[in-house]
């Protein structure tokens, strides 16, 4: 900074001059040596590990099918929904571990898994991730225990007598 600006035209004039170049970011596909994607999902306390490659859609959850490891339509729904987005249903198999936590976070670990690892294999995908939510790790956690509390806020009932 050899030159000071000491007015507003001055800084106008700065920054015409000074065009900001758009920022490109050149992202490359990340596949290991079997053409597969890996990513990690979190959800509360669970945690997905997830690979996907390209196949006929089918889903693997430790080591059971997508229906039989999640039974209720709502969580089978949530495991669907980067694909949706991205619009690639049915082109990908995905195998995935998951420990911790109850269902419903391990169904959220396995989406943002999904949804990471997608990104991983065709950056192209980003955006339309992005602008869904699903590669933000959503980190609403369970509040801990306070002393003199029944729960974490809850107190005990108050007598006078």
């Amino acid at each position: 900074m050899a030159d000071q600006v000491n007015s507003l035209e001055e800084l106008g004039a700065v920054a015409e001059g000074a065009a900001p170049e758009a920022v490109t970011i050149n992202r490359e596909p990340v596949k290991d040596d079997l053409g597969r994607s890996y990513a990690t999902g979190k959800r509360k306390d669970a945690v997905a590990r997830v690979w996907i490659k390209p196949g006929s859609g089918k889903v693997t959850v430790n080591g059971k099918d997508q229906d039989a490891y999640f039974a209720r339509p709502v969580l089978q729904m949530i495991l669907r929904q980067p694909f949706d987005v991205a619009g690639v249903s049915g082109q990908f198999d995905v195998v995935a571990t998951v420990k911790g936590g109850g269902l419903s976070g391990q169904a959220g670990a396995v989406k943002h898994g999904i949804s990471k690892a997608l990104q991983l294999f065709d950056p192209s995908l980003r955006a339309a991730l992005k602008a869904a939510g699903f590669l933000t790790r959503d980190s609403r956690v369970v509040e801990r225990k306070k002393y003199g509390k029944a729960k974490a806020r809850k107190s005990f009932q108050f007598s006078k007598r």
